[in-house]
């Protein structure tokens, strides 16, 4: 595709208009009018990141309250100047060099390196409410959204809904809207439904199935049917916020029920400390981040690739502290990067390091 120099700052810029200042971005022959300044430091956001990127040209992208962060390798450039009304959650450069951002308010914004597209639920998505952009084997946008997972081939949207949960005994405890309830009474059941549908993960494994993590029950999709996924115990797993396959086809899920991973017969828990990501180093390696003492610490963790298949996989604790983690990436160099609610932080294999 032609013109792709840029196309991330462009779009920056040309979504500082858009989306930060609706009232005034609109002049003249329809131009789009940017209120923001880019201002550059040396050091990164000190506020909380949650979405963590690079690029092909190798920049860091930082989703901030501050805003859209750049790194080059020298400087954190913010292009958006303060988040206004609207706040981008998520980010994703397609195979072809697209780019796609996901806003927990006004949909999805799309750019392919000449113009500017707006998709919300006028247009067919599901929710304005999105959390996750997944691109799939065949290169379809896949969204995770709070009224369920939307799939965009292109042209139109083709929206999907979990099943509605199996019946529960009294005594099981499951998250709902926020607060651990006992599902004691028939009216709750429509709650429970509803935060199925809320979808924070997509991935698609090596067999073509895909899997959901919502804020209710995950399950996974064959093409046909959702099925609800349970435990050992027959117990489904609930408020999942990221999944993972390794290089073996195994799954790992990670949400507020600990870190587990299936072999596609048994599913073995590693932790009960609450997952907020997990994610797969190019050497194979699972790292996660999870809290523990009740929330007040929050670690980064390694689990050796060699060992993943072993009831108790060697696991390397790498920092651990007060603030919330959050997203992680594996830079070109090797490096991992992980968003912190304190801002950023690499590790380069020795030293961990907030930038």
């Amino acid at each position: 595709m032609k013109n792709k120099k840029n196309v991330l700052y462009s779009l920056i810029i040309m979504l500082a208009g858009v989306i930060y200042f609706p009232v005034q971005a609109q002049q003249k022959n329809g131009a789009i009018k940017s209120e923001t300044k880019d201002v550059s430091t040396s050091h990164g956001p000190n506020t909380s990141v949650r979405t963590v990127k690079q690029d092909r040209k190798g920049n860091m992208w930082l989703v901030s309250i501050e805003g859209i962060i750049r790194y080059d390798g020298k400087s954190f450039t913010n292009l958006t100047s303060k988040i206004g009304s609207h706040r981008i959650w998520d980010v994703l450069e397609d195979r072809r060099g697209n780019i796609w951002f996901a806003t927990i308010d006004s949909g999805v914004y799309y750019y392919n390196g000449k113009s500017l597209q707006h998709y919300t639920t006028g247009e067919g998505l599901a929710s304005n409410s999105v959390f996750e952009i997944y691109e799939d084997k065949a290169g379809i946008i896949w969204f995770g959204t709070g009224g369920g997972a939307s799939r965009y081939d292109g042209k139109s949207f083709r929206n999907f809904k979990m099943n509605v949960p199996p019946p529960v005994i009294q005594t099981d405890s499951i998250y709902v809207s926020g607060y651990h309830k006992q599902l004691q009474h028939p009216e709750l059941y429509w709650m429970v439904n509803e935060t199925n549908n809320r979808v924070h993960t997509i991935i698609e494994d090596k067999t073509g199935k895909f899997w959901f993590g919502t804020w209710g029950f995950a399950s996974v999709y064959d093409g046909k049917t959702f099925t609800t996924i349970t435990n050992k115990d027959g117990k489904p797993f609930t408020k999942v916020r990221s999944i993972i396959e390794d290089k073996k086809g195994n799954i790992w899920l990670g949400g507020g029920g600990g870190l587990w991973r299936y072999d596609g017969t048994t599913f073995t828990q590693f932790t009960r400390n609450s997952v907020g990501y997990v994610y797969k180093d190019r050497k194979g390696n699972i790292w996660t981040s999870s809290e523990r003492d009740n929330g007040e610490v929050w670690a980064l963790s390694r689990y050796d690739e060699k060992s993943l298949s072993n009831k108790k996989p060697a696991v390397t604790e790498i920092m651990s502290g007060g603030n919330g983690l959050f997203e992680i990436v594996e830079a070109r160099d090797g490096s991992i990067w992980i968003g912190a609610s304190d801002g950023v932080y690499r590790y380069d294999g020795k030293t961990v390091k907030r930038l």
